[in-house]
């Protein structure tokens, strides 16, 4: 029998969405919130787009927005709640697998938001297309889990909680061409399985591309 780490992605997380992420928060991620409230709306692309919101969110700030994911499952979700508010056209689902391409174009923001995988993903290669992908001034954000929440069971791999350092290692940050605008550790709060309330970390790190 296979373990966890050794699944397909795309089977893994199609039945992560059938049976375990069935909903939607409805819920724009608060650092995207508090980032992009300061950015100039423009072409935007969300890397592991889930259920759309944080795609969704962007179109209603006035960015045209694009979001892919692996799962077939959440990109039909994530279009039928663009179509829901009337944002199909500024709000734009595929499904893709990231680890193979990612999607053609440059862009004003790229978003890669908790793309934390317990199965095969090729994080470090996507972050650091996503870089070359950005236009002059364009914004790379990065949100990851720094630790596991206090009532995780088990230890996991440190591969899995990059440290800030690594983070700006994989993207290539910085560099002549890259400009490190925050790196930072930043808190949140979050509630456990059995309602336990605790405060979790998350890194959040945000690049821009250098103007020519």
């Amino acid at each position: 029998m296979l373990t966890e780490s050794e699944q397909d992605p795309a089977t893994f997380w199609e039945e992560f969405y059938l049976t375990k992420r069935r909903t939607s928060s409805g819920r724009a991620t608060a650092a995207l919130q508090r980032i992009a409230a300061k950015l100039t709306p423009g072409r935007a692309l969300d890397l592991g787009a889930s259920h759309g919101d944080d795609v969704i969110w962007l179109a209603q700030q006035g960015w045209l927005a694009r979001g892919c994911d692996i799962s077939e499952t959440a990109v039909a979700r994530a279009r039928a709640r663009a179509a829901e508010v009337g944002l199909e056209q500024q709000a734009q689902f595929e499904q893709c697998d990231l680890s193979a391409a990612l999607p053609e174009g440059a862009f004003d923001l790229i978003t890669a938001l908790y793309l934390q995988s317990p199965v095969a993903l090729a994080r470090a290669a996507i972050l650091s297309q996503a870089a070359r992908q950005l236009r002059p001034g364009g914004h790379l954000l990065v949100l990851s889990h720094a630790a596991p929440p206090p009532w995780s069971p088990k230890a996991t791999p440190s591969t899995i909680f990059p440290s800030l350092a690594e983070e700006l290692a994989v993207i290539g940050a910085p560099t002549p061409e890259l400009e490190a605008i925050h790196a930072e550790i930043v808190t949140r709060p979050g509630r456990g399985p059995d309602g336990a309330e605790a405060t979790l970390e998350d890194n959040l790190v945000l690049v821009r591309m250098r103007l020519t």
